[in-house]
């Protein structure tokens, strides 16, 4: 399908509903140009763009518009190719485009199973360490497990995604992998990797970066439930 790899795969899935559909929040970071990603945004059910981002993606011809354009409106261009009521402007400044762009979906959407954030990486290192942090901030405010909702970032070298406790993902062997943790009272003991994490204190972003899975499976098991970011190639 793509030169890039999918996203990862959990040990044991559970059953989805046929109907269940998938977001594509837009960021207005670094537009994907491989096909993985284009691909999610092509297949996605709904479209939400953040703010600017939508003249970004109007610009790349994906052959739709947005179904939602939120944010503050303090970086975007006429947009006359798209109705008013499309438009949600939310002026507070607690929240960053891409979380209102979050919030809106998980508030509005009823029916979905995936949320995919293209865009969020990219252009600016403030942005983009903001943006990954906010996974994290997700998975620990919302109970995306029990909600039934999985998200991600995507972009043209990296599939990131939250854990907030022990879990077993296929990956593949030899595909890379990076672990973060703000949480230094963390201990994660891991299988399947080529450099065990057992001893990593978690105290510097760099402590278990540029790991390699050495089998198929790679496994984390938490000393106690908490927040992880991983960032696969």
């Amino acid at each position: 399908m793509s030169p890039q790899k999918g996203p990862p795969k959990p040990k044991s899935s559970r059953l989805r509903l046929k109907d269940m559909k998938s977001v594509a929040i837009i960021c207005d970071g670094q537009f994907p140009k491989k096909d993985y990603p284009l691909y999610l945004i092509r297949k996605a059910d709904y479209i939400i763009c953040c703010d600017g981002a939508a003249n970004t993606f109007l610009k790349h011809n994906i052959g739709r518009i947005p179904d939602i354009v939120i944010g503050d409106m303090d970086s975007i261009k006429s947009l006359p190719d798209i109705p008013s009521e499309r438009i949600v402007k939310v002026a507070e400044q607690d929240d960053n485009d891409q979380t209102k762009a979050f919030k809106y979906a998980i508030g509005h959407f009823k029916d979905i199973d995936s949320i995919h954030i293209l865009g969020g990486t990219g252009k600016r290192e403030d942005h983009t360490v903001g943006n990954l942090s906010l996974l994290m901030e997700y998975a620990r405010t919302f109970d995306l497990e029990k909600m039934g909702i999985k998200v991600d970032m995507v972009s043209d070298w990296s599939i990131i995604f939250a854990i907030t406790d022990s879990t077993s993902i296929e990956v593949g062997q030899g595909r890379r992998i990076s672990i973060f943790s703000p949480d230094n009272s963390l201990n994660i003991k891991s299988a399947g990797l080529v450099w065990p994490t057992d001893d990593v204190v978690f105290d510097n972003w760099w402590k278990a970066t540029l790991n390699k899975a050495s089998e198929d499976t790679v496994t984390l098991t938490f000393s106690h439930p908490s927040i992880a970011l991983i960032v696969l190639d």
